[in-house]
């Protein structure tokens, strides 16, 4: 079963080895932004798979490397949330879980590897908007960049992402560019995950 992983490139040491050339994107992206988020948490870092069968391997393989701690459901699948044993280094970050979504229907990714990673900016923020719009003021260079995003490639997408039973709401704001993607919310997985209510998966 491991050998589809490896054949795919998605077995977790061949994704380790390749984590700091995909923080050094992260970093041109965040350059891009104007964003300096080097004293930020960086949350966790999240993997991408089309395929039901390979998923399935991929998340018993990473719990070798730490302990699920969550399993919601997220637009009709599974996110699983695993805590490493050691966290990730790479980079001014110390990554402490992985992210682990199962196929979306109908969906498919053009690259299954490394496909985001998620900061926290905290805020009271109860929408996406609301936090954008603070985003734009506690960052002024990234308001000043804002129009001219969409000419360096860069796609912005706001969003509020919440698993049945979580009860904390966690507005989202995204950047995409060249394949890799970067996330800003106002709290911290872990949190939201004592969040949830109990959810069988």
């Amino acid at each position: 079963m491991h050998q589809q992983l490896c054949e795919t490139g998605l077995a977790p040491q061949q994704l380790l080895g390749k984590l700091d050339l995909f923080i050094s994107k992260i970093e041109q992206l965040l350059a891009l932004l104007g964003l300096d988020l080097r004293s930020h948490q960086l949350d966790h870092i999240a993997l991408r798979i089309n395929d039901q069968e390979l998923a399935q391997v991929a998340h018993q393989a990473w719990l070798a490397y730490g302990q699920e701690i969550s399993c919601a459901q997220i637009n009709g699948r599974p996110i699983i949330v695993i805590l490493f044993n050691e966290p990730l280094q790479s980079s001014h970050w110390r990554i402490e879980c992985l992210e682990l979504p199962y196929p979306a229907l109908g969906k498919t990714y053009p690259e299954q590897s490394w496909e985001h990673v998620e900061f926290v900016v905290p805020s009271q923020a109860l929408s996406a908007q609301a936090f954008c719009e603070e985003l734009k003021t506690n960052c002024p260079s990234l308001a000043e960049k804002w129009d001219r995003l969409a000419d360096e490639g860069i796609k912005v997408k706001l969003s509020s992402p919440q698993g049945e039973g979580e009860r904390l709401a966690n507005p989202t704001v995204a950047f995409q560019w060249q394949g890799v993607c970067i996330k800003l919310h106002p709290h911290p997985l872990q949190k939201i995950v004592e969040s949830e209510a109990e959810v069988v998966c």
